[in-house]
This record gives C-alpha cells, structure tokens and sequence, in this order.
C-alpha cells in the first residue's frame, strides 16, 4: 500500500517529462507543443505584464455569480418538481426540450440579448450548471425514505412546507451537494466557452494568445483553469464534510 503512494507523483513526473521530450526531440515543433520547461518564463510575462491577475480575476467574477445563479435555480426547481407532482409534470417536456441543447448552443443568443458583456457570459454559465444540479436534486429529493415522511407526519408535520426543512433537504442533502460539486467544474468549462468570444478573462486571453501563435501562453492559462478548479474543489469537499458532519 505504501508504494502505491509513489504511483501518483511517479506518473507525473512521467508525463512531465515524455511532454519535455516530444518536441526537443523533434518529434513535433515547440511552436505547437511547447515544452513543460517554458512555461514558467511564459507565466512569468503574464504575471509581470498585469495580464494573469486581470483576467483571472475577470474569469472569477462570472464563474461566482453564474456558478451561485445556476446552483440556486438548478436546486430550487429540482426539489419543487421532485415534491410537487403538477410541478413535475408541468416542467417535464420543457425540461426534455431544453436539456439536451449544449451552452455554447445558446452563445448566439447570449451575445444578442445581452452583447458581449458580463451579463453574457453569466447567462451561458448559469445554464451549463442549471441542468447538473436540476438532475441531482430532484432524484436525491424523490429519493427521500418514505419512511421518514411517515414518521414526520405521525408527529405532526403534514404538507411539504412544514417537511421541507426538517425532512427533505437534510435526507437529500448528500445527492445535492454532489450535483453541486459536479456543477463547480462544468462551470469553469462554461466560463471559457462564453469568454471566447470576446468577454473579458482567461478564455479571451487564451483565444489572443492562440491568434498570436503564443501556445506557452495557452498552456499557461490551461494550467490555471485546472488549478483554480482544484482550489475550488478541495474548499468544497471540506465545507461539504463539515455540512455533513452529522450523517457519520
């Protein structure tokens, strides 16, 4: 078990370096593959030219507030439609209809209703997340023992409002949140799918870069994009271990 710790960093550390390889072999151009080692000169630039900090900070912004107005809405329909069965049935097609349609399928209509501008891109991120969570909790709340409804009404709390808190939310809690967690990488993907386009932040820098044939600068904002979900999940599973503390 101990030597299985050292698989990890070993397969790394192996793919560091065939990636080193490739290209100072000759295998593929440095300008189309760049080298591991070159990238710290590229971040460097980034850095020092102000042009990291500006986007990433940019990229936050729309991640946060769609990420916040895709969760919200996406938890709040799933549980109303998994309780309310005309609710269910009301949502139903129009939740056939508009699911399999991908964000960057609605872009076209982002940039028209809201131009390019933040609001655009929120709106693009909101519905890459909305769907996740829908699907997560509605089958954590349809999936609440029937036996706990029971025994709430037997002491007294009849109707859904008066289960809702008590009951529901806390039975269906552990399925949420795992809606919530997958939601929190498919909007880093959604932020630089509305960013392309010329919304300010990573994906805007990237597609610069790219135009400039600056690939080093691509990897870099690559690299930042999976950091930045790595800090955001590791901050959630540890909120998400404290919120169900209680379940163990």
């Amino acid at each position: 078990m101990s030597n299985r710790r050292w698989l990890a960093p070993l397969g790394l550390l192996v793919f560091l370096l065939g990636w080193e390889a490739v290209p100072r072999l000759g295998l593929v151009s440095s300008l189309l593959l760049p080298p591991p080692s070159s990238l710290p000169a590229a971040f460097w630039r980034e850095i020092s030219g102000g042009w990291w900090l500006t986007a990433t900070l940019d990229s936050l912004g729309h991640y946060s507030v769609g990420l916040v107005l895709g969760t919200g809405i996406g938890v709040a329909l799933g549980v109303a439609a998994a309780l309310w069965s005309d609710l269910d049935s009301f949502l139903s097609w129009i939740v056939r209809l508009l699911r399999p349609v991908p964000g960057l399928a609605w872009v076209p209509f982002a940039i028209v209703w809201f131009g390019i501008s933040e609001a655009a891109a929120t709106f693009i991120i909101v519905i890459g997340v909305l769907w996740i969570n829908f699907y997560a909790s509605y089958g954590a709340a349809k999936a609440v023992d029937k036996d706990l409804i029971e025994l709430a009404e037997s002491f007294g709390h009849k109707g859904v409002w008066r289960q809702l808190l008590p009951i529901v939310l806390p039975a269906s809690a552990s399925g949420i949140l795992s809606g919530v967690r997958t939601g929190l990488g498919q909007a880093w993907m959604a932020v630089v799918a509305a960013e392309l386009f010329g919304i300010p932040g990573l994906g805007q820098r990237m597609m610069q870069a790219s135009s400039l044939l600056a690939t080093d600068v691509v990897v870099v904002y690559m690299i930042t994009i999976a950091v930045l979900y790595g800090l955001t999940d590791i901050l959630f599973v540890w909120l998400r271990d404290r919120l169900l503390s209680w379940q163990r």
